[in-house]
């Protein structure tokens, strides 16, 4: 995780969360008695991988630090339809307070954890990674990397301070591909990976003379990705991209490239649904 460690980064998007919705404060929970306690039952309405348990958490505890949570299934799990996946007991107004931001971060995680377990699953009998990008929601990026990890999908850089990705506009740029590669090994920190973006197969053969280790193919056609993979012949790892599919996925694989990187992973997210149940006490 960049700068901040997780635990920071979930109070952060949280305090975020519960200020954007709260503000000054929830008019509708005053009508609730201010001591009054209650017990919530979160029930899933469809199956999907569990995700999101942490920031889930966080949005009840930071109104009622004293409320209780106890889950009946773990992170990572796989849940069922109107299966009940935790209880809440604290103060009621906490609870009505905390309620859609929590389930909105839930819902949201656990949508992006299960698209991430189909494409896994999609290409498991192949040695192929599924990757992420920094295509995700705008101040969700770290929650939703999580959830492709919980996935069991792959990281790749967290912004553009972490990794060196190289595109057509650069090289324009820099002139060709032998110079913006010679240029960014040159200022490169040791341990920061360097990528080159290639639209053809002339392209590809001058990275990988120029020394590219981590090569991405843009839009390539399934018999073009396979004619790089046993041109390059491991000289570089290769890394397919554009236009990629739950169709497809599976004969992107096949061809034998080494990682493949999906948008939509983070960017178009089904929230799963999922549904609060109150009970005052």
């Amino acid at each position: 995780m960049p700068h901040l460690n997780l635990a920071q980064h979930i109070h952060l998007n949280v305090s975020a969360a519960l200020s954007e919705d709260i503000h000054d404060g929830d008019l509708t929970a005053q009508l609730i008695p201010e001591h009054t306690q209650a017990r919530a039952t979160v029930i899933s309405r469809q199956k999907a991988m569990l995700c999101g348990t942490l920031w889930f958490e966080e949005c009840f505890f930071s109104l009622d630090p004293n409320c209780e949570i106890h889950w009946v299934v773990q992170e990572g799990e796989v849940i069922q339809p109107n299966q009940q996946l935790c209880t809440v007991h604290g103060n009621a107004r906490a609870l009505l307070s905390a309620e859609r931001s929590a389930l909105n971060f839930l819902q949201v995680l656990s949508g992006t954890a299960t698209l991430v377990r189909r494409y896994v699953e999609a290409v498991a009998d192949t040695h192929a990674k599924i990757m992420d990008t920094r295509k995700t929601l705008p101040g969700l990026r770290i929650a939703q990397k999580y959830a492709v990890r919980i996935g069991g999908g792959r990281n790749q850089r967290f912004g553009l301070f972490d990794g060196v990705l190289i595109k057509e506009n650069h090289i324009a740029a820099a002139g060709s591909i032998r110079a913006v590669l010679e240029q960014a090994f040159r200022i490169t920190p040791p341990g920061i990976p360097i990528q080159i973006e290639v639209e053809n197969m002339v392209q590809l053969d001058e990275a990988l003379n120029a020394g590219a280790r981590l090569i991405l193919l843009d839009n390539f056609s399934l018999v073009d990705m396979h004619t790089a993979v046993t041109h390059a012949a491991k000289r570089a790892e290769l890394e397919a991209s554009g236009g990629i599919t739950l169709d497809n996925v599976h004969l992107v694989a096949e061809t034998g490239v080494d990682r493949i990187s999906i948008g939509a992973l983070t960017k178009d997210v089904a929230a799963i649904d999922l549904s609060m149940r109150f009970a005052l006490q």
